[in-house]
């Protein structure tokens, strides 16, 4: 469920969140996935 984002999406149904802030989330969690990806990448191809 938590893959699904089934609980951020309940937490994000409680409040109202700022145009702002929503912006803010969505940037940090795009720079979270990026680097993750390149993380696993960088594993992947034995440079870490």
């Amino acid at each position: 469920m938590q893959r699904e984002g089934l609980f951020r999406e309940m937490k994000a149904r409680q409040a109202f969140e700022k145009p702002s802030e929503k912006k803010a989330r969505q940037r940090a969690e795009a720079v979270r996935r990026a680097r993750k990806l390149a993380r696993k990448r960088a594993q992947r191809e034995g440079i870490v």
